[in-house]
Order: structure tokens, then C-alpha cells, then sequence
């Protein structure tokens, strides 16, 4: 190289050096202006808003001692190694930079682990001092204990992590009971309780905007360990202690649909006291937040009623008579708004009753003769009897009684007296709650008069017909002597009921003259004795009530269009005075006799899951048991994601389904339990878009594997008695 280039190459590296130098200098300087900057503010903080100041002096002083004398050697420190770092790769290699880098890895500090002692101080410092890094920091070791064992577990931005289960069930059982009481501190809000108005209130404060992110946090981490939780008691204690937050999911609305969508979703398939927590969840929710949430839970919660009455056994009659009452009983928060889906609803019958009437296929009589359509019926009926009183809700039970006398016309034949006994009843309900005159003797007579019911059964006795778990019965089943004495007994109750609330008119005398002469036919034509027995007790019981009341109508003035026919008896009312209406009272006492016999020899299993609320307590206040409960049930080695139980639902689900068809294949099943499902198979079939139009069909609050579990058929015989028996015949073909 020629000393031109020498030159040249010096001047090179002259120039650099002196680039480096201006880069340098030009960093420190904006640095340093950075820095004065910020004291500057600092400075300004003071006299703009001196609360939030002394705020930061008390809880965070270091952030006020602001040095710019620090940063400018901290910046210029961070220069002078990164030019080192450039020079060493320039000599090393593109090689020793990579190992550079892994070094680097190495040395970075990994996360810090939450320990019990960590714990312990938090929760100390929060309660005794109401430190606020604290409660951010409980914040965060919640969000990753919630967070614990996803796919994202291991994100970077998380600054904590949990190894033990102690120390998740210590986290999560402080947050969860001391979270909203810490919350409603920072914010100035009420100890308990509040309305929608108050949190929108709040939301235009300066506490709203320092503390709403602790808010989000807290509902936002609970919701996402409610989806990951097995453990109905988890899940109990969790929805328990959120319900007292419950209001501040005004300020987040979608929060508040998940919140809605997990509470159904546990409310409809939850087992113990879970559906009871949910229900008062969901509850309180349309109480405090009212129309923001109302129609969502209204249109949800009979949604899911409806995937849930599919079909109906023995012991799932209680589970479905709670469902249906909590679906009254969240009626009742708002009437006026519960008028207008239930409008809509009963709407919706009609026009599938109107359909089938028109059209007469067997498709669209199944659509109707299902029991969904059947307990949506019941449903209505429960709601009208219960508001009745109220103005919005009355005009309701005109519609429904017109819809469920048409259902039990629609197939006027002895294989569906069971539904047609079932449209009486709710008829029954409505008028006893009313106060009004629905005529269905004349239903209840034409079943008399049939001649399934005249002659002597030609299918011997037959097994007991449980007459409130079946819609239709067998052509076998109809000539049995069971099935004609629950139908006869039945048509005798439900006419001293329908004429027991009448026998205290003034017309009783007129209305019981027809029923009267039917049922003397009756006695006369039919050849069973003891039918002949039971209603001749009705007709002299009618005989006695027409008599008690036409003595007191020889002492009357007044017409029958007089207003003061109305209050006819009405002390003998009071106290059921009537012979017909003790007569109806012996009556009850018998069919619940019969009911709790049939129930308790019924041979469909799952007795146990429809016994909900045994254990629940009685008051909402009772936090010091529910703490126990909660420290209890979160005493174990439960972690989300890491646990057997989350890990291994298929193998267990599989070996079920083993157990079940090896059952099924060396098990003989009676006839009347198979038929029984496979009516409810058909009636699962049959289209459900209808009962609820007017919502998304693509959101879907209950899973698929939820809305219809398979009952597990009885059986007698265990499969190593099979075995022993096959052994032992073929020992006998051996030996002869």
C-alpha cells in the first residue's frame, strides 16, 4: 500500500472516531434535556394537583427524588459499552457474536417465584398499611395464578411465577375474599350493594382512572379460572365471592356478556349447590345493572331451560321443576320487560300449534307432542300463576289457555291421555290463580267415555304408569289394568279439583248438572267395579257441595249480574267448607302418595344429580362460613392445567362408554324402559330452532355434550356373573 493510501485510511479512522464522539455528545445532551424535562414536571406536579403529589410522596418517594445527574451516567455508560460491544465483534467474528448473545440469555434474570413468606407480606401490608404496590402486586400474582398452566403461561410480560399449590390456593383464596373490599376502599365506594348509577358516576373521577385497570384485572383473571375450573365447589366459592363485585361489571360490557353466558352455562349443568350460586349470580346481576343486562339473561336463561327439558324421567322432574322456578322467580326482577320476551315466546307455541293444525303431518304433530314444546307449557304456566296479580303479566293467560286447550285436541286418542292429563292440570293452575272459568270437565268426561277405559284390561296388570314422565303410551300398555286405574283415578282428581273451585258459586248447582249426568253414565256403562266404586264416591261428594250451596242461595236477593254474587261464600271459601273441597284434600293425599312410590321404584339411575340447594345456605351475609368453606375447598393440590383431573376427562369418558356397552350387550332390558327412550330420542330429533327464534343460532351457551345425557340403563346381572354362569355351562357340556 502506497503512503496515499496510509493517509487516507488514518484520515478514515479519524473521521470515524469523530462521528462516534458527536453520536456520543448528542445522546448525553438529549438525555440531559430528557431529564430536566421530567424534573420540570415534577416540579409543576406539585402545584397542579397537590393530593395526587402527596399521594405519590407517601407511597412512592423515590419516584419524586428524580436525579438527572444519574440518568446522564447511565446513558453514557450504556454508549460507551455498546461502541465496546461494536469494536469486539468487529475483532471476533460474526461466531463470538452469537455467543455473545446466548451469554447474554443466560445472564438475564429469570422470573421471580412467588414464595408463601412473598405472600404473606402482601396480604399483611395490604390489610394493616393499604399499601397500594402491594395490592398491584396481588394483582399480578393473581392474574398468574389464574393464568397458570396455558399454552401463554410462560409469557415474558408476566413478572411472577407460582411453583407450589399452597401458594396458589393461598393467592387466590385471599383475593377472591378481600378483592372487592379493597376495591370499593381505593375507589370511595360503599362497603356493599350499589346501583348501575353508581359506578357510572364513578367512571368520571380521577379514582376510576388510577385503579380501573385493578378493576379489569381482577373480573377479567376470575372469569378466565371459572372456564378452566372442575371442581364444583371451586366454582361455587368463586361465583359466591364475585357477586359481591358484581357491579362493576357495568363499566364492562363485554365482560358482563361472558360473565352472563358462564353463569347460564353452570346454572343449566351444574351439579350440588353450583345452579343455586349461579341463579343468585345472575340475579343479582339483573338487580344492580338492570336493562343492561336484562334481556340478555331473560332470552338466555329460557334458552337454556329449553335444552335442558328434552326429555324427562322420575328424578329429573325435580331437577326441571327448579329450573322452571328459577326461570319464574328472574322474571320477577323486571315484570313489564319479562312481558314483552314472554310475549314472543308464547307467540312462538302458537305458531307451531297452528302449523300442525293446518298442515296434520306427523312432523309437525311431533313438533308439539315433544316435551319441550310440553314444558315450555308448564313454564308459562308457573309464570302466569305467579304474576297473575300484576297488570303487565295478566293478559298473558288468555293466549296460553286457548294454546294448551287446542294441544290437548290435537290427537284426541287414548295413547296420549297422559299429555292430555297434563294440559287439564296447567288449565286447572291458571283458573285457580285468575279467578276465571275455563270449562275442561268437558276434557276430562270424553276420556271417560273412550273404551280403552270401559272394559276389562285384556293385558294383565302391567307395571306402574308413573303418568307425569310420559306423554304417549303403547298399544301393549293401554289394555294393562296399571295403566287404566292411573287414568280413571287421575280423571277423578282433576274434576274435584276443577269443580272444588267452583262449588262456592252461585251457578255451582247448573255448572255440576252435566258433569253429573256423564259421570252416571259412566257408572252405569262400565264393567270394572272399581271404577264404578271411585266415581260414585265423586258423585255423591258433587251431590253434597250442590246441596251446601243451594241452602245458602234460598236466603239471597240479589240476581246473578249483581256484583255481590262475587262475594258468595267467600268466608266458606276461605276456610274450605265444602264437602267437594275436603273430599279434594283426601284426594292430594293419595296421589302424592302414589308419586312418591313411583318415584322411589323407579329403575332410571341419576337420582342424585337433581338434589340442588340442600346445602346452600339460607342467608347472603353468612361470609365467615362461606370463608371457611372457600379455605377448605381451595385447600388441596388443584392447579389449573396442571391437575389429573383437567388432564384425563377423555380416558375416564372412554372407559364409561366401555362399562356401558358391555352392559348393554350382556343385560336384558325391560320393555317399558326402552320404549321410554326411545321416545325421548325421537323427541330429541325433532327441530328446537322454533321454540326459540329471534337469536343466534351460532352461540351456543350450553355445549353440545350437555344439552341431552344419556340415562345409563339398569341392570341386574354383573359382568362376572355372566362369566361364572358361561364357565359353569360349559363344565356341564364337559361332563355329560
Amino acid at each position: 500500500m502506497g503512503a496515499k493510501g496510509r493517509v487516507k485510511s488514518l484520515d478514515n479512522e479519524m473521521s470515524d472516531e469523530e462521528e462516534k464522539e458527536e453520536t456520543k455528545s448528542n445522546k448525553t445532551s438529549k438525555s440531559q434535556s430528557q431529564a430536566k424535562e421530567h424534573k420540570s414536571q415534577l416540579e409543576r406536579l406539585k402545584d397542579k394537583d397537590p393530593e395526587f403529589y402527596e399521594f405519590l410522596k407517601e407511597h412512592d418517594e423515590e419516584l419524586l427524588q428524580f436525579n438527572d445527574e444519574d440518568i446522564d451516567e447511565d446513558v453514557t455508560t450504556d454508549v460507551e459499552d455498546a461502541a465496546t460491544d461494536v469494536e469486539d465483534a468487529d475483532l471476533q467474528g460474526v461466531d463470538e457474536i452469537g455467543r455473545h448473545r446466548v451469554a447474554e440469555k443466560k445472564e438475564k434474570p429469570s422470573k421471580n417465584v412467588i414464595t408463601t413468606a412473598m405472600v404473606d407480606s402482601w396480604c399483611n401490608s395490604v390489610q394493616e398499611k393499604g399499601n397500594i404496590s402491594a395490592v398491584r402486586s396481588l394483582t399480578k400474582a393473581f392474574r398468574t395464578a389464574c393464568h397458570y398452566g396455558d399454552d401463554g403461561g410462560d409469557d415474558s410480560s408476566t413478572k411472577f411465577s407460582i411453583m407450589s399449590s399452597s401458594v396458589f390456593n393461598k393467592i387466590m383464596l385471599f383475593v377472591l375474599s378481600e378483592m372487592d373490599a379493597i376495591l370499593r376502599k381505593l375507589l370511595k365506594l360503599p362497603s356493599s350493594g350499589g346501583k348501575k348509577e353508581t359506578i357510572m358516576d364513578l367512571m368520571n373521577t380521577k379514582h376510576w382512572k388510577n385503579y380501573n385497570h385493578l378493576v379489569k384485572s381482577y373480573l377479567g383473571n376470575a372469569l378466565h379460572v371459572l372456564n378452566q375450573m372442575t371442581d364444583t365447589e371451586m366454582i361455587s366459592f368463586t361465583l359466591r365471592r364475585l357477586k359481591y363485585s358484581s357491579i362493576f361489571l357495568a363499566a364492562f360490557p363485554s365482560l358482563l356478556r361472558k360473565y352472563i353466558k358462564v353463569a347460564l352455562h353452570f346454572w343449566a349443568t351444574g351439579g350440588g349447590a353450583l345452579p343455586v350460586v349461579s341463579f343468585l349470580f345472575l340475579r343479582d346481576l339483573c338487580i344492580r345493572l338492570g336493562s343492561d343486562c336484562l334481556d340478555e339473561c331473560f332470552r338466555g336463561i329460557y334458552k337454556a331451560y329449553v335444552l335442558n327439558c328434552q326429555f324427562i324421567n322420575a328424578v329429573k322432574l325435580q331437577h326441571l321443576q327448579f329450573l322452571g322456578n328459577c326461570v319464574i322467580e328472574l322474571f320477577g326482577v323486571d315484570v313489564p320487560t319479562a312481558y314483552q320476551h314472554a310475549f314472543v315466546f308464547i307467540r312462538q307455541l302458537a305458531m307451531i300449534l297452528r302449523d300442525a293444525l293446518n298442515t296434520k303431518t306427523k312432523e309437525a304433530f311431533r313438533k308439539v307432542y315433544e316435551w319441550k314444546f310440553i314444558n315450555c307449557l308448564e313454564l308459562w304456566t308457573g309464570a302466569i300463576c305467579a304474576y297473575s296479580s300484576e297488570a303487565d303479566f295478566s293478559p298473558l293467560a288468555y293466549p296460553l289457555t286457548q294454546i294448551i286447550s287446542g294441544v290437548a285436541r290435537l290427537v284426541p286418542t287414548a295413547r296420549y291421555f297422559p299429555l292430555r292429563l297434563r294440559c287439564v292440570k296447567m288449565l286447572n293452575r291458571i283458573a285457580t290463580a285468575t279467578g276465571t272459568f275455563i270449562p275442561v270437565s268437558m276434557l276430562l268426561l270424553d276420556m271417560l267415555e273412550m273404551k280403552e277405559l270401559n272394559r276389562h284390561p285384556t293385558g294383565g296388570v302391567g307395571k306402574a304408569v308413573d303418568l307425569r314422565t310420559i306423554l304417549k303410551v303403547s298399544k301393549p300398555t293401554l289394555k294393562t289394568r296399571a295403566f287404566q286405574e292411573a287414568c280413571v283415578f287421575s280423571v277423578a282428581v282433576e274434576l274435584a279439583e276443577h269443580l272444588a273451585q267452583w262449588s262456592y258459586s252461585v251457578a255451582f248447582f247448573e255448572l255440576s248438572f252435566i258433569p253429573l249426568v256423564r259421570l252416571r253414565s259412566f257408572c252405569k256403562s262400565t264393567k270394572v267395579e272399581r271404577f264404578r266404586k271411585e266415581m260414585r264416591q265423586l258423585i255423591n261428594q258433587i251431590e253434597a257441595s250442590s246441596e251446601f250451596t243451594n241452602e245458602r242461595r234460598m236466603s239471597i236477593s240479589f240476581l246473578p249480574n249483581d256484583p255481590a254474587a262475587m262475594s258468595f261464600l267467600e268466608d266458606e271459601k276461605k276456610s274450605e267448607a265444602s264437602p267437594l273441597s275436603q273430599y279434594v284434600l283426601t284426594l292430594r293425599q293419595r296421589a302424592q302418595q302414589r308419586n312418591d312410590m313411583l318415584t322411589e321404584s323407579s329403575v332410571l339411575v341419576g337420582e342424585h344429580s337433581s338434589v340442588f340447594g340442600k346445602k346452600i345456605s339460607e342467608s347472603d351475609e353468612e361470609d365467615d362460613a362461606w370463608n371457611e368453606e372457600g379455605a377448605s375447598v381451595f385447600n388441596s393440590s388443584w392447579l389449573p392445567g396442571g391437575d389429573s383431573k383437567t388432564k384425563k376427562p377423555k380416558e375416564i369418558k372412554q372407559k364409561k362408554k366401555k362399562r356401558k356397552m358391555e352392559e348393554h350387550n350382556t343385560v336384558a332390558v325391560d320393555e317399558d324402559v326402552v320404549e321410554e327412550l326411545v321416545l325421548s330420542s325421537d323427541e330429541e330429533e325433532s327441530a328446537s330452532d322454533t321454540l326459540s327464534a329471534g337469536e343466534d343460532d351460532n352461540e351456543k351457551l350450553v355445549p353440545p355434550r350437555h344439552q341431552c345425557k344419556k340415562q345409563k340403563l339398569p341392570t341386574n346381572i354383573s359382568k362376572t356373573k355372566v362369566k361364572s354362569r358361561a364357565k359353569k355351562s360349559k363344565k356341564r357340556k364337559r361332563a355329560n
